[in-house]
């Protein structure tokens, strides 16, 4: 019997969470009562899943996690040639934007050492490939990995903020991104 309250309780959450998101995307300020309504329950029934507006901004940047690391290991699973690895990433993360882009407006998120720690370690693989890349003159040489990653991940989050606000589609973001990151990094460009 408990094993059947488990999944029933996370389904629960994982609406709640949905609700949140959908709602944090066109308000990022909306208050808990509100998060309750847009999930179709009371705030009693919304405290017994999260405690405060902090636990529920942790619940979404860790979800967020999650959808990052699937976003980066699905393209480390796909065969494609190496100059392709970069502007596949960023084709493959555009879509995920609105579950992730209203969070960097949350305090609580930039300041949790749990919630960076888990995001330095899946990074860590894209580094590695921006590496790679780079010792294959694929990718610029004269700054490093880091630099790279970080730059791309601005643009990436330019781009949702562009496209939350209906100034970009996502085919024209993706577009515009690997644009800006070929020609400032040299991506699917031998250097000589």
């Amino acid at each position: 019997m408990e094993k059947e309250q488990i999944p029933a309780k996370q389904a629960k959450l994982n609406a709640i969470l949905d609700a949140a998101t959908s709602l944090l995307v066109e308000k990022p300020t909306a208050s808990l009562n509100e998060i309750a309504t847009r999930a179709g329950i009371g705030i009693a029934t919304l405290h017994r899943y999260v405690e405060s507006r902090e636990q529920l901004m942790l619940h979404l940047g860790f979800r967020a996690m999650d959808v990052l690391r699937e976003g980066f290991e699905s393209v480390e699973k796909e065969a494609c040639a190496a100059e392709r690895y970069i502007p596949r990433l960023i084709e493959a993360l555009i879509p995920l934007g609105d579950r992730i882009y209203f969070l960097t407006r949350d305090a609580t998120i930039d300041s949790n050492p749990d919630m960076e720690h888990k995001y330095r370690e899946i990074r860590q693989p894209v580094l590695e490939k921006i590496a790679k890349l780079q010792q294959n003159r694929i990718l610029r040489q004269d700054c490093d990995a880091e630099w790279i990653w970080s730059v791309t991940e601005s643009m990436l989050f330019l781009a949702w903020e562009r496209m939350a606000s209906g100034h970009l589609t996502s085919r024209s973001a993706a577009a515009l991104v690997e644009g800006t990151i070929r020609r400032g990094f040299g991506v699917g460009e031998r250097q000589t």
